[in-house]
């Protein structure tokens, strides 16, 4: 998949739909985003850009008042969202990549937790290569 680059408020949409467990219709978007920055109106052109660019894809209909509203879902995880702007972008030379986390443990609330967490995913990765090389 290409780069796809998100507006402001095209993440604020993203991010509501991968913290939310259904698919939303555009009146819902509308409605669980109460800090949103764009108008109530701006949504559907939103929701025709996020679809243009492959970030979501219709999961259903919903009934409304009187009518029924398309709903749609992610077409990724926000884990894998963001490993695509990474890999994008900077972190093209492997060199780069111990400076990268050394930065983002340096600004992190509990730097401890997240070298813990670290720690963790390079060994579960390392079992997985170890595993791959047996086969």
């Amino acid at each position: 998949m290409k780069k796809t680059a998100l507006t402001k408020s095209e993440s604020e949409v993203m991010y509501l739909l991968w913290h939310t467990d259904r698919a939303l219709s555009a009146a819902e978007m509308v409605a669980l985003s109460p800090q949103k920055t764009w108008k109530d109106s701006y949504i559907h052109l939103m929701v025709n850009s996020l679809l243009k660019k492959g970030m979501i894809t219709p999961a259903g209909f919903v009934k409304t008042f009187r009518n029924y509203a398309r709903t749609f879902a992610p077409c990724m995880t926000e884990e894998e969202y963001t490993q695509l702007q990474l890999r994008d972008t900077t972190i093209q030379d492997p060199a780069l990549v111990a400076p990268f986390l050394s930065a983002m443990i340096d600004t992190a609330d509990d730097p401890a937790s997240m070298i813990d967490e670290l720690i963790a995913m390079l060994q579960k990765k390392r079992e997985k290569l170890a595993a791959k090389k047996q086969t």
